[in-house]
Parts: C-alpha cells; structure tokens; sequence
C-alpha cells in the first residue's frame, strides 16, 4: 500500500461508535493518502506501507479534527458593553427591544467592509483553530439586507479558502427585524425569503438556511415559510430553537426534517420525542447558557432516553457568547450539562459532523473519510474536557497535511 503520510507511535480516539469507549486503539497507526485516511488500527496489525512521510508522534492522542457546528464568526463590531449592562441586571430581551443586541451588530456589519470582516473573523478563528478545530460553520444574519447577508457569505466562503479549515455556510436571514422595516416585518420577510436567500443560493454561497424561532424573533408560520423556500431549493434547515421560551421550535425542526435543532433549553417532552423521530439533532451551546446565566438546561436526560444525538459548539457571536474554544465549549457541556467526557467529545467531532450533514466526510477516524485530525499533548481524551484553558494542541492536519 503506499500511502503519503504515515503516523505512528500515537494512540487514536476514533469516536467510531460500537466498540470501546472513544473508539480508542492504543498504540495505533494512520495512514493517509489523497488527503484521505487509507488505514488505521494497531500498528502491530499494520499492513505493508510505502508512505512517503512518517511522523512519529511520541504517544500522543489523536482525534478527529474538532467541528463548530453553530458559529456567527462573521461580524461587525462587539457588544462588549450589553456585557456590562446585563451584568448591571439588564435581560437579553430587554436589551434587544430597546435597539441593542442583534440590531447593534446589523448596524457595525453593515458598514464593515469584507476586508475589515474577514481580518476581525481570522481573529477569532484563531483561537478555533488553537482548540483543534477543522471545520467551522459560518452563519450570515448580521446584515439584513440583500448586500449585507451576501456580503457576509462571501467573507465565510473565503474564510474556507484561505484560513485553513473547512467551511459551511447558513443563511440566517430570520436573525433579526431589522430597523428599517420595524414597522413592516412581513415585508421583511418577503425580501428574506423571495429575494436574499434565492440570490445567494445562485451564487453558490449557501449550504444551509436557519432561523432564529422566538416570540422576540420569529414566528412558526414565517419560519415554515423560509424552510419550504429552502426545500424548494434543495437546502437543508436547521432552527435556533426553544433558547428562551418553550415556542415549539422542536417540534418545527422534526416537522421540517432539520439536520439540527439548537439551544433548545425550554424544549418539552413532545418536542424532543418528535425530534428523535426524525433524526434531528440537538446542538448544545453551553457558551450562551453561560453568559445568559441561564437557569433552565437543555433536557440532556430526556434527550438521552430518547436516543436524540447531540452535538456540541462554540456559538461564537459578538452579544451572548463570545467564546472562541472548543474546548472550552466542550468542559462547559460537561460541566453545566453534565455530559460525559465521550459525549461531549462525540458531540464537537461525529455528532457536529452529523448535524451539518457531512458525517460521511468528516467526524470519525476511520478508511475513506478526510484525514482531518488533530494531535493532542494528553494522557488521555477524557483530559480535553478536564482543563479549561490550558493549551492542549500540539497540531493539526486538514486533508492530510499538516496545518
């Protein structure tokens, strides 16, 4: 077999499921060629190999490259002092209804150039990559309008290009009314549906559309209407769901078959029920939770009882969770959720990989899929959700090279 890379002298966290806890092989061996993982198992069971490099990787762990499967990494500005204001007692909606919160962000995006857009999100993706991260998904929904929201995509598309990740991209046109049409939203929605989100789509800037389903944001009826539009043009949804409020954005994201339902703190046992149903997967943003000082928990039991899949992200965004680790993410869902160190581990590689619909690429270590790995200076993978911001990467590869 030749192969281009060859590392050896690892232990590999496959997160193939079915076998022993993390999919662990000790003493492991990969082979990669093509970008692609060739082989992977014991290195006593190693067949033959021309590679034409070996790295040697002094015991360390291996996983499959971490995914941020929910991130607003493009924007505008910061919110830094809504920070201060609901540390002063101010809610989240308080502070979104007297013109603060998603609309401050539409207000400095919509200035920004894509220059000064893609260097501030190189910042913060920095800090992604620093905790292990291959694949970013990108939502647009900061800018509101039709050259804003585009704006936006082609930023995320040449983030994808040139910033040594993989990238999917959202449309997240129900994010927000935005000023202009506070006293018209259904027009709103009419230009988000029949006018952005086709354009977009014709220029190949789209692989997913969303929305933001909430009493202060949208209703099922407009949301239902933008998901048809996107099934009519061959995008699957996902939904910022039941953050605040029980609105039944679970049971919208099963009815409209979602590759993901995200928050869902206030979801209700019908909601979670119709979501294992239909394969949805739950994305747990621990980072929000946090910075909110929420009190209510996504039903994690209920969730399991069920057999509903859940993955794990960042939800790096400049209002309600500025946060820019994976890792880091990962300790929180252990921590406040109370998920196990595999299942958060799962939820940031195969079920993230899951919940962007690119599972057959991505998220486990196994033959034919992307050999996007990172390294880890760790006795063990249990240890990623242990430490809270210590530096554990000790590198990663994206399509077979090193990065």
């Amino acid at each position: 077999m030749k192969a281009d890379r060859l590392l050896i002298d690892c232990h590999v966290a496959t997160m193939v499921e079915g076998g022993p806890p993390y999919g662990a092989v000790t003493d492991a061996a990969v082979a990669i060629a093509d970008g692609r993982i060739a082989w992977v198992g014991p290195r006593a069971d190693l067949p033959a190999i021309d590679a034409a490099q070996t790295d040697r990787l002094d015991g360390r762990w291996v996983t499959p490259g971490l995914i941020d499967c929910h991130t607003h990494l493009v924007f505008g500005g910061d919110r830094s002092g809504e920070f201060e204001q609901r540390l002063g007692g101010a809610s989240y909606e308080q502070i979104a209804r007297a013109g603060g919160g998603i609309a401050s962000s539409v207000k400095a995006t919509r200035v920004a150039t894509e220059d000064d857009l893609f260097v501030s999100a190189m910042r913060r993706l920095a800090g992604l990559k620093a905790s292990g991260v291959t694949t970013v998904e990108i939502k647009s929904g900061y800018g509101l309008d039709r050259d804003t929201e585009l704006k936006m995509l082609r930023v995320a598309r040449r983030i994808g290009r040139e910033g040594g990740v993989r990238v999917r991209t959202t449309y997240l046109g129900l994010h927000a009314v935005p000023p202009e049409y506070r006293d018209d939203r259904a027009a709103y929605v009419d230009l988000a549906i029949g006018d952005i989100l086709p354009a977009a789509h014709a220029l190949g800037l789209v692989d997913a559309v969303d929305a933001y389903c909430e009493p202060i944001a949208f209703s099922i009826q407009e949301v239902s209407r933008l998901f048809d539009k996107a099934c009519d043009l061959g995008l699957p949804v996902k939904l910022h769901a039941d953050q605040l409020s029980d609105g039944g954005g679970a049971a919208l994201a099963a009815r409209h078959r979602a590759l993901s339902a995200d928050h869902i703190e206030h979801a209700t046992k019908e909601g979670v029920a119709a979501m294992a149903a239909a394969g949805v997967v739950a994305v747990l943003l621990p980072g929000a939770y946090l910075m909110l000082r929420e009190t209510q928990a996504p039903p994690v039991d209920l969730l399991r009882r069920h057999g509903v899949r859940m993955a794990v992200a960042t939800d790096c965004n400049p209002g309600t969770s500025p946060v820019a680790s994976m890792t880091a993410a990962m300790t929180l869902a252990c921590v406040q959720f109370r998920l196990t160190p595999e299942e958060s581990l799962a939820g940031a590689t195969r079920e993230a990989a899951r919940a962007l619909g690119m599972l057959q690429e991505a998220g486990t270590v196994e033959s034919g899929k992307a050999a996007d790995l990172s390294v880890w200076d760790v006795s063990g993978p249990a240890e990623l959700c242990y430490w809270l911001g210590k530096p554990l990467l000790n590198q990663r590869y994206l399509k077979g090279n090193r990065v």
